[in-house]
């Protein structure tokens, strides 16, 4: 069974997928977020975290969340 997956990211213009680097694509969602934060404030911007990651994956989620949205907006599927 061959598995059509994505080995490389891509970027929307003009509503079309196109693909792009790893630098520019993550550049792109770092503006976008930056956009949402300017335009409404850091409370506008939120993470979900999960229960089946590791701690240090749900750690880093928790810092990227507090420092870099200057949010405490985190949330985890615990309780289900």
């Amino acid at each position: 069974m061959r598995l059509n997956r994505l080995t490389q990211p891509l970027v929307r213009d003009n509503g079309i997928l196109r693909p792009a680097s790893w630098d520019h694509a993550l550049d792109r969602a770092a503006e976008g977020f930056q956009r949402i934060k300017a335009a409404h404030g850091a409370d506008a911007l939120a993470t979900m975290s999960c229960s089946k990651a590791s701690n240090e994956m749900n750690f880093l989620a928790s810092k990227l969340t507090r420092v870099a949205f200057g949010t405490h907006n985190i949330d985890s599927c615990n309780r289900t």
